[in-house]
């Protein structure tokens, strides 16, 4: 096959006119849209308008420019099986199409879709036994090689760059995809779950083991997993294991609820101390102290840069397992090198957004698939349900503890005094329990303070909740509601002079 005539509409031009100029050179007739073609003109290099050829105008702002029966008869007509036709109709037969798209753009995103550039790709690739298509920048050198050398290109290349084309475009119309989508549940407001989900996963690495010794593990990522996407990258420390993994998204994810200066650590999957202070040594101490016997070993996650000062104070106070930030000073990164057997974990630095995914459970050869459990409370006075009011503290605290519930183990119950946990009791098979439990930490650690508020992941089932909680001056409680017993609840907080808000959300974690 002899390249006779080449179409050419190209957004990025770079290394366009090398490749033009050895076409022109070697008698190839080039046609091109506005744009490329007044770059190939400015540089000497004669080319035909496409408006000129097929005798049709540019139309809608630029809008059809090769959409035309000319242009897609000559890249999908077979030369011998439809000569007659071509001489007939004064076709031309065009041999070589060499396209690439204007970028995507999400904000004006239906101005900038190309149309015409899929469509000559696909048609051309569609025909790659009589039509070389070129999309990639990389593919000019090889083209120029074959033409300079009057080489045949083979049926094996041509295929390969049919290939190469309808992966470029599958890329660009996914792009498309996925922001319609997004367009779509915005209007929607809501999740539809599709009929069938295809997930495609490549094992990335194998794990030390699962959650105990005898259990064999492995990361697998989505297919289309980049680098960009990971959430954290490990800078100092042994290879992470299963749990490491688990704990240090569930660390990362309590912490970044936070814009002020925020630390949390993580114990077996939920959190065993959480501040929000002026700063972050502040921070820690505060977490440290809510429960300094389950701190051992743990994951501790902070949502500033770190310094040296607060990293010596976490190795003079624990034995620590991993730690989270998204920065590290030098100073601190010299003093850890000392420790290397803990772990460091630098966060991405862009805004991470752990609710666009679905959580997956496996259940034999069955998925349990929901939606991320996203909070979206925002408190106002109807939330009050007591006739005591909670004071702007208490409202502060309820907010800080809410937050931190959604993360701790059924049943959940969280102590906040000036938005520091105090004690958390996780993980009962009753609420009584976790309120004791809370109060047990409380007492252990020599706690005494007024004004505390209290934070369930659930609604109170009895009244003894509330008379458990008093004994430790709850002055203050945040929780679902929606018990059949409400109205005794609420009539128990009025009794013992507690204030009580209601976000009408639960968050059971199992």
């Amino acid at each position: 096959m002899k390249i006779k005539n080449a179409l050419i509409s190209v957004f990025d031009k770079s290394k366009i006119l090398k490749l033009a100029k050895i076409l022109t050179q070697n008698k190839i007739k080039i046609l091109s849209t506005k744009g490329t073609r007044k770059l190939l003109k400015k540089n000497k290099i004669p080319c035909s308008k496409i408006s000129d050829y097929t005798k049709c105008k540019e139309m809608f702002h630029g809008k059809i420019k090769t959409l035309h029966p000319k242009i897609y008869s000559g890249i999908l007509s077979h030369p011998i099986l439809d000569s007659r036709i071509i001489k007939k109709k004064k076709i031309l037969s065009i041999n070589l199409v060499i396209v690439n798209f204007y970028p995507f753009q999400k904000k004006k995103y239906t101005k900038y879709i190309d149309i015409g550039g899929p469509s000559l790709i696909r048609a051309a690739a569609k025909n790659y036994k009589n039509v070389i298509v070129i999309t990639d920048i990389q593919d000019y050198k090889y083209i120029i090689e074959k033409i300079l050398k009057k080489k045949k290109i083979s049926k094996k290349s041509k295929l390969k760059l049919a290939m190469k084309a309808f992966k470029y475009s599958a890329k660009y119309e996914k792009k498309i995809y996925h922001t319609f989508k997004k367009k779509y549940d915005l209007i929607n407001k809501k999740k539809i779950f599709p009929k069938k989900i295809k997930i495609i996963l490549k094992k990335k690495k194998n794990l030390i083991y699962g959650e105990n010794p005898h259990q064999k593990s492995a990361l697998y990522i989505d297919n289309n997993f980049k680098k960009t996407d990971q959430i954290f990258k490990k800078i100092q420390g042994k290879k992470l294991s299963y749990n490491n993994i688990i704990d240090a998204n569930i660390a990362l994810e309590c912490v970044t609820q936070f814009n002020k200066p925020s630390c949390v650590i993580i114990k077996h999957g939920t959190p065993c101390g959480a501040s929000t202070k002026k700063n972050l040594l502040q921070a820690y101490n505060h977490a440290y102290l809510c429960d300094p016997e389950s701190a051992f070993g743990g994951i501790i996650a902070f949502n500033k840069k770190l310094k040296s000062k607060i990293v010596q104070k976490i190795i003079q106070n624990q034995f620590v397992e991993i730690i989270i930030a998204p920065k590290i000073s030098i100073n601190s990164q010299k003093f850890l090198q000392k420790k290397k057997n803990i772990k460091i974990l630098i966060t991405n630095n862009k805004k991470i957004n752990f609710y666009k995914q679905f959580d997956i459970k496996t259940i034999n050869n069955q998925f349990l698939i929901q939606e991320k459990d996203y909070d979206n409370f925002k408190f106002n006075k109807e939330n009050i349900v007591s006739q005591k009011k909670p004071t702007k503290l208490e409202i502060k605290d309820a907010i800080f503890g809410w937050k931190i519930a959604k993360f701790v183990k059924s049943n959940g119950i969280v102590y906040v005094y000036k938005k520091s946990t105090i004690a958390i009791g996780t993980g009962q098979t009753s609420r009584i329990f976790s309120i004791k439990n809370a109060n047990i930490k409380m007492h252990e650690n020599n706690i005494h303070k007024k004004n505390i508020t209290m934070a369930s992941d659930a609604f109170f089932p009895f009244t003894d909740n509330i008379q458990e909680a008093k004994k430790n001056n709850i002055s203050c409680i945040i929780q679902p509601g929606g018990s059949i017993k409400d109205k005794e609840i609420i009539n128990a907080v009025n009794h013992e002079n507690i204030s009580m808000i209601f976000t009408h959300i639960r968050h059971f974690k199992h």
